[in-house]
């Protein structure tokens, strides 16, 4: 099982997880041509997608599936509300649209995969626990709190987390009010703090290795949210490896039960 991001911010999202020969992008917040060229670097093409997960509605998640599925026939897997509003919004989506209720199971590219229902302020938001022979993913971001399904992914071979800000930075930052209200809000984002919090309770529940994924530009570092979850996993006697992902490019390629190589 293989792991890569392609863009991991606020202004954009998407992701790829390679098991065997399958091939599984996860979010599409990013343009067609960079997401082919991304896929280009590691050999690879539209056309070998086995499936294409959506964790929601918002630009910086489906920013480039409008033009993505023009060239792919990948089914898109997500909540069946986010597929509703996939249909409101994206001329043809629905011949490729695969559908499962929130939190709920299907099967994808020989993998098997469980929605796990996030906190957002989008309808039908999730994430998803990914199991492959070999290995298996959590993936969790855009959530305003952690929710109970949650617990769904303690344990998982690679968890990818999000930690979106810093408290204080967000507080004392730029953004408008309204806009740090959302944030901070329980259908907002996770902050570094509470991803730590997640992020040891899945160490002690046997996780290998964890990514940080969706940090804000303007609102944390990549240094604050290694800082801070790194604390809360030493507390724990994590041995394990954590990392965060790079905002605007691909980041390198993580191998469950292996070191990561450059992308």
């Amino acid at each position: 099982m293989r792991f890569q991001t392609f863009a991991s911010s606020s202004a954009g999202n998407a992701a790829l997880l390679s098991c065997g020969g399958s091939h599984i992008l996860i979010d599409a917040g990013i343009s067609c041509r960079r997401i082919r060229a991304a896929l280009w670097q590691r050999g690879l093409s539209l056309r070998d997608l086995s499936a294409v997960l959506i964790t929601h509605t918002h630009t910086d998640h489906i920013a480039g599936l409008a033009t993505l599925i023009k060239s792919c026939q990948a089914p898109v897997y997500c909540s069946e509300e986010t597929a509703r509003q996939l249909c409101y919004r994206l001329a043809g989506v629905e011949r490729v649209l695969a559908a499962f209720p929130l939190g709920g199971e299907t099967a994808a590219g020989g993998c098997r995969i469980t929605s796990v229902p996030t906190s957002h302020d989008s309808p039908g938001s999730t994430g998803f626990r990914v199991d492959s022979p070999e290995g298996s993913l959590g993936y969790l971001t855009d959530t305003g709190v952690l929710p109970d399904a949650a617990d769904r992914l303690l344990g998982v071979d690679l968890l990818v987390l999000e930690a979106n800000h810093d408290v204080e930075t967000l507080r004392s930052g730029p953004y408008p009010y309204y806009l740090k209200r959302r944030v901070l809000g329980p259908q907002g984002h996770l902050s570094n703090d509470d991803a730590a919090r997640f992020a040891r309770q899945s160490a002690e529940a046997g996780t290998g290795e964890i990514i940080l994924v969706h940090l804000s530009r303007e609102n944390n570092t990549p240094q604050m949210a290694l800082r801070t979850v790194g604390t809360a996993l030493s507390a724990a006697g994590y041995t394990g490896t954590l990392s965060a992902a790079p905002w605007g490019e691909a980041g390198p390629i993580y191998t469950v039960g292996g070191e990561a190589e450059p992308c």
